[in-house]
């Protein structure tokens, strides 16, 4: 009989995640799955890895969709950042479907970790797509 897979993810890696997730140890879990703790480790950072894999790849397919990418330096004022990718949009040719707001919130939202205060304190890249859409990615 087949084992069932989760995207990139086996049963075995999907099951010691969601029991990970619950709170539980490795130890408890190997006695659930009637295995080793070394084995759930194993299992464990396998899965970890697998999703490490299926990000960067999805993230190397964005920037393959989008027709630029912005980076924004380390030290740039929050409040230039939107003007930074309107500009970087007109001289592509695309009309954004995202104003001044909605680009300084994505930024807060989805890349906090490289903002403190005021200003940019970790390279932030910023996807433009041909349909106007903008997507903001992690810090690097």
């Amino acid at each position: 009989m087949a084992r069932r897979k989760y995207g990139l993810l086996t049963e075995e890696q999907y099951e010691v995640l969601k029991l990970r997730i619950q709170g539980l140890t490795q130890k408890k879990i190997a006695e659930i799955l009637k295995t080793s703790r070394e084995n759930v480790a194993v299992v464990e950072r396998r899965a970890k890895r697998n999703i490490r894999l299926a990000e960067e790849t999805l993230k190397a397919y964005k920037e393959l969709l989008a027709i630029t990418k912005v980076e924004i330096k380390e030290g740039t004022h929050l409040v230039d950042v939107p003007r930074i990718v309107i500009n970087a949009a007109d001289k592509v040719g695309v009309k954004l479907r995202a104003n001044f707001t909605r680009i300084y919130d994505e930024i807060r939202f989805k890349a906090g970790e490289c903002v403190k205060g005021t200003h940019v304190v970790k390279p932030i890249v910023i996807l433009i797509y041909r349909n106007g859409d903008v997507e903001v990615l992690k810090c690097y």
